[in-house]
């Protein structure tokens, strides 16, 4: 019996070849002239990864046999130059099948073992990358414009850009076309005030010229070369999520309550999600000047009209001698500073708000207040704030920098107990 063949020893001499691989990446793609195939990304025990494809007149005879994630032997089969601009591996040849390769299933390789190599983004930016070559990607999404429908390729298709960061406060723009962007956009819109980090395989570096400087790099999908996570189960995401802490003291002023958004919502007393209103059904029957008619629905419990409780979402504009911002208090921190319940001051009986600026004495009496904030900085601008306190007395306001940033740089701050996500 032939030995098993390392994949970094692969030649085309010769096409007897036996190999252990499992499949990382396996996608099928259309083309002019060749047709329907089926592409894939190999790798082996050491870590070695491969480009193999399947040519149209096989994809029938290999189709059922082959899927992402399995673990086959490989035996018989050709080796032809990788060349292109869109390579998924470093390797200098590509697996052909042959219509007398074998395929046998074989045990699985570890889960840990995906071939996941993140690029460091400065590498990307300074264009010190050769752009031949698709790359894997990780950061944290802080920024994100609206999906929008462009022109590519001559065709409409969905483009949505976003704006990763990685541990050393990089900026990585990046650009997702078609399905990958509706996607991405649907999850994104799911996933609440969290922590999102993206984990993008096999994507493709770009390169942007203007009629003016600068040039810019950026990354993209590679049709449906790439794939794209949130958030996956991976020990690369669980050590970008936990790096060191910092911690410090923001000591400020209110100075104002905006009105204007409310200062509480309506939630389901079962789940505490916020709810949603819903006309009812014969709302386009009833005149201009009937009252709207509506229910309350809980889209996590599936429940019309659930049982309500009433939760704070207090607006707050704050200060100190170094510029301004403004503090987003859930329920449980704004409890801290009110002393009451949200539903000691809505009474009881719960309805969505009808006039903001019928503001409560209550409300009102935070203003000019001064309170200490205790922050502790998990990533680069991602701040839990742990703990909120009123000061008798403050003869001076404290700015405090970290990672290159003061107080007054921030446009906006969630503060919660729930680890509400913090925009800069």
């Amino acid at each position: 019996m032939a030995a098993i063949t390392l994949v970094s020893d692969l030649k085309p001499f010769k096409t007897m070849w036996k190999i252990r691989v499992k499949i990382i990446r396996l996608w099928k793609q259309y083309s002019a002239a060749g047709g329907l195939t089926i592409e894939m990304v190999l790798i082996d025990y050491n870590g070695v990864k491969i480009n193999a494809s399947v040519k149209k007149d096989l994809v029938n005879q290999f189709d059922f046999f082959l899927s992402q994630g399995s673990s086959n032997i490989l035996i018989n089969f050709s080796l032809n130059p990788s060349c292109g601009s869109y390579q998924t591996t470093i390797h200098p040849y590509i697996i052909g099948f042959l219509s007398t390769i074998h395929v046998r299933s074989c045990d699985d390789f570890p889960d840990a073992l995906t071939g996941f190599e993140p690029v460091n983004c400065r590498d990307i930016l300074n264009s010190t990358l050769n752009t031949d070559y698709l790359v894997d990607v990780i950061g944290q999404i802080v920024e994100l414009t609206p999906i929008e429908v462009a022109s590519a390729n001559g065709k409409e298709t969905h483009k949505l850009t976003l704006e990763l960061r990685n541990e050393k406060d990089e900026r990585l723009p990046m650009v997702l076309w078609g399905n990958f962007a509706t996607d991405v956009s649907d999850a994104i819109q799911g996933r609440g005030e969290n922590a999102i980090i993206c984990v993008l395989r096999f994507g493709k570096i770009k390169v942007w010229k203007g009629i003016l400087p600068p040039v810019y790099y950026f990354v993209l999908n590679a049709y449906n070369v790439s794939d794209v996570e949130l958030n996956p189960l991976t020990p690369e995401v669980e050590a970008f999520a936990s790096l060191p802490s910092q911690l410090c003291i923001v000591m400020c002023t209110i100075a104002a309550i905006e009105s204007d958004m409310g200062w509480y919502y309506l939630s389901c007393k079962v789940c505490s999600k916020k709810v949603l209103n819903v006309p009812n059904d014969n709302i386009d029957e009833q005149g201009d000047e009937d009252e709207m008619g509506f229910h309350y629905y809980c889209v996590k419990c599936k429940v019309k009209n659930p049982r309500l409780m009433p939760r704070y979402k207090l607006h707050l504009v704050v200060l100190d001698n170094t510029g301004n911002s403004k503090f987003l208090l859930f329920d449980a921190i704004a409890m801290q500073i009110l002393n009451h319940l949200c539903n000691e001051l809505t009474g009881s009986n719960f309805e969505e708000m009808q006039d903001p600026e019928d503001i409560l004495l209550a409300l009102k009496d935070l203003v000019e207040k001064k309170f200490t904030v205790q922050i502790v900085q998990r990533t680069p601008h991602l701040l839990y704030f742990q703990h909120i306190r009123c000061c008798l007395y403050m003869t001076f306001i404290t700015a405090i920098c970290f990672w290159g940033f003061f107080l007054f740089s921030f446009e906006l701050w969630e503060i919660s107990l729930c680890y509400h996500l913090c925009y800069s």
